[in-house]
């Protein structure tokens, strides 16, 4: 069984040869490759390139246009930094949405007009080419919370909230729809699976993350089921006070960063729900052994039970030991 037809299977409830391993890979991957981080973030040749090759040195089941958060809101005329050997980075003193009056003459930017969103549509395209008929394919936008602090400010929008709702939600409905062309874009390309980041939810707690946030991930969800896509959803940080909305969302994948306890989570969301993760991905999967990290990955296969993906917490670090990845990889490929 081929890595894609592992993966779709599985999120269709159908048996499979063995646990499907979907890690995070972005600097991890351009370190094993031997190229900056910031000809990977700028050159999509060069990111399609790190992930193919990853992918195949660890019997990875996804290659993934993932980067870093700043793609729609550099095409929206964000203020974004750029560097060498590192992600690139809002400019948050210089938040395109300081003035919220701008909101009303912010056009959403065409993802295919030439831009960083295209650029990301250009790798998939390659990917696609390549490995698509073995690996599954897998997309990213950033979800409401994320790309409204991208562009508004985190500090400001997190006021927004008391000072001015009927802002963060024009914001939200903004950001909805560029996720979902967006989305369009990639699907087009190939992508089979999309994944929505939404890391600022963490930040919020559950009034403002049941109010605000859950209304627009839902819409966003299930405009990309609308679409064809699988749904995976990424919330950094501590959601232990969210998961049992995440669960009801309907996102074919929800990944759990290592602060969420799983059996917690498998309790919220039920049986049915595919969980990912969530290993420490410094404390347990770069600073580990690999039998230490074989461990924590069995305990959590434990508590998730069989609808379970593996993966850490979030991204591998670039500088986390063969051996150690290895550790993580070789579990899912020996159970069955």
């Amino acid at each position: 069984m081929h890595s894609r037809e592992r993966v779709l299977d599985f999120l269709d409830g159908k048996p499979v040869d063995r646990l499907p391993q979907m890690p995070v890979v972005m600097m991890f991957c351009a370190e094993r490759a031997g190229v900056k981080y910031g000809d990977y973030v700028r050159d999509f040749r060069v990111q399609a390139e790190c992930q193919i090759r990853t992918a195949a040195e660890f019997d990875l089941d996804i290659v993934s246009n993932m980067s870093d958060p700043a793609r729609e809101a550099a095409d929206c005329g964000a203020h974004v930094a750029f560097y060498d050997d590192q992600p690139a980075a809002i400019v948050e003193s210089d938040a395109l949405l300081a003035d919220k009056s701008k909101l009303h003459n912010l056009a959403i930017p065409d993802p295919l007009g030439g831009g960083r969103m295209h650029a990301a549509v250009r790798a998939l395209e390659v990917m696609k080419l390549r490995v698509g008929d073995n690996k599954a394919i897998m997309g990213w936008v950033e979800g409401p919370i994320a790309e409204a602090a991208d562009l508004r400010g985190i500090h400001s929008l997190m006021l927004d909230f008391y000072d001015d709702p009927a802002f963060v939600r024009d914001l939200f409905e903004f950001v909805l729809e560029m996720a979902l062309r967006y989305a369009q874009a990639q699907l087009d390309a190939g992508a089979e699976i999309i994944g929505i980041g939404d890391a600022a939810a963490s930040l919020v707690g559950p009034r403002f993350y049941n109010d605000f946030v859950w209304p627009f991930e839902k819409r966003l969800v299930d405009g990309l089921h609308a679409r064809g896509a699988k749904v995976r959803l990424h919330i950094c940080g501590d959601t232990s006070l969210l998961v049992d909305g995440m669960g009801r969302l309907g996102c074919e994948i929800v990944d759990l960063d290592y602060f969420t306890s799983v059996s917690a989570a498998r309790d919220a969301m039920g049986s049915d729900q595919i969980l990912l993760g969530n290993i420490d991905p410094v404390r347990v999967l770069r600073n580990g052994t690999p039998e230490s990290i074989r461990r924590a990955i069995a305990a959590c296969h434990r508590e998730a039970g069989d609808r379970y993906i593996v993966g850490a917490g979030c991204e591998a670090p670039r500088d986390t030991p063969v051996t150690n990845f290895r550790a993580m990889t070789t579990y899912a490929q020996a159970i069955n």
